[in-house]
């Protein structure tokens, strides 16, 4: 109930950025449901970068951004874990003309099994994945300039 409460009086851009977090996840999530083949395209450029400079307006909508795609995400009915995140938080970005690179890494697990992470970063920021990035070796990145709907 205080999480409703907590909903029902925030503000009204708030309420927006959360509702289009929710959407957005279950898009990737869909998105996930396919063969990366199929996916990567919407990614934006293979191997390149985005740039590490952004005004000081952008860094707040980045950091709105991020908070939305990480308090939505525990409320979510189905997975929505560092790929997922990654890939919605792009899609708001993109529609703010925000650029944004998403970082795809490997490692090895304390078993010794292979594992993946994926992260996003807007200028400076890491919007997600941040906290478990450096245990990854980057194997690809995707760079998406934003065309922006705003």
């Amino acid at each position: 109930m205080r999480k409703i409460r907590l909903f029902i009086t925030s503000d009204i851009e708030m309420k927006r950025l959360l509702v289009e977090a929710y959407i957005l996840l279950a898009w990737a999530r869909i998105l996930k449901s396919f063969p990366f083949s199929k996916v990567s395209p919407l990614l934006g450029s293979q191997m390149c970068e985005t740039t590490y400079e952004i005004d000081q307006n952008k860094i707040k909508i980045a950091k709105q951004v991020s908070h939305a795609i990480h308090i939505m995400s525990k409320y979510t009915f189905w997975e929505s874990q560092c790929l997922i995140k990654a890939i919605a938080a792009m899609k708001m970005l993109d529609r703010r003309k925000l650029d944004s690179t998403l970082y795809l890494g490997t490692a090895k697990d304390e078993k010794g099994a292979m594992i993946a992470h994926a992260w996003l970063r807007c200028g400076p920021l890491y919007l997600t994945g941040a906290r478990e990035m450096k245990r990854f070796v980057i194997v690809c990145k995707f760079a998406k300039e934003s065309r922006g709907i705003y």
